[in-house]
């Protein structure tokens, strides 16, 4: 049973979206496997099951279910709602063709981060990342940028929430630990990670601003640690990424002072 704060709270709706979830990883599943994977009554799963049929969102063959390619509607509305995605990717590729590694911009999520925006270039990987993919925030650059960002009451709410990730990082900071480190990427304004969340992984990032100096995201260079030291991800692709996500605030802020149809 989830723990709800709010009178208003619509419970049914939730139950659908927890249902929708279940089919990560387990692209056609039966009823059992569905109330199994949510911990739904198997009476709440059926009846979840055929709303979500009946809406299109779940095709039901032989006793089997699978979601339908309209669930992508859900995710088309959160991109075609902002002006980020549209502007991002020419930045990303500018900033991969001067640095020749792969970049990102990720959003918080709780107390992950989701890939939002992504342009890779053919590396050694140890982890498979494409837009939609969630991660531990402490660990990443990304992360750090954007728990930076938080007042201390917000922190506390967001690290309270366990990750939903399935990742478990190589770095487990104490508290006070974390604290230092977000400290300090608050007077630098950039975060480095070292390994922390995987081995060989190492990335640094910046935070992406909009017109009132509060973060929209964080874009990052990310590189195999084979590949690229410390030292060139500070002294070679920091500069680079410094200002593309600088150019990235000033071209989100233009299109936010003119009509879309403008723009």
């Amino acid at each position: 049973m989830r723990e709800k704060t709010n009178p208003d709270f619509v419970e049914a709706i939730a139950r659908g979206f927890d249902v929708v979830r279940a089919f990560d990883g387990a692209p056609v599943q039966s009823l059992s496997e569905v109330a199994q994977r949510t911990g739904l009554a198997r009476p709440t799963a059926r009846r979840v099951l055929i709303t979500l049929t009946e809406l299109g969102y779940v095709a039901a063959r032989d006793g089997r279910f699978e979601l339908t390619p309209r669930v992508l509607e859900l995710g088309v509305a959160y991109f075609s709602g902002g002006d980020l995605w549209a502007a991002a990717m020419p930045r990303l590729r500018q900033l991969v063709d001067r640095t020749h590694e792969s970049s990102s911009i990720a959003q918080l999520d709780g107390s992950d981060i989701v890939y939002v925006a992504r342009v890779a270039v053919p590396k050694l990987v140890t982890l498979s990342v494409s837009v939609g993919t969630r991660f531990p925030a402490a660990q990443t650059s990304l992360g750090k940028v954007l728990l930076a960002d938080l007042t201390a009451d917000e922190l506390d709410a967001v690290l309270e929430q366990p990750s939903r990730s399935g990742v478990v990082p190589s770095w487990q900071p104490s508290r006070s630990e974390l604290d230092s480190v977000l400290a300090e990427v608050r007077d630098q304004g950039w975060a480095i990670s070292d390994q922390q969340l995987a081995p060989a992984i190492r990335s640094v990032a910046a935070p992406v601003r909009r017109a009132d100096g509060t973060v929209l995201g964080a874009m990052n260079v990310n590189a195999h640690a084979a590949e690229t030291t410390l030292e060139t991800l500070r002294e070679q692709h920091l500069p680079h990424l410094l200002r593309a996500a600088a150019d990235l605030g000033v071209d989100i802020a233009l299109r936010e002072r003119v009509p879309a149809a403008t723009a």
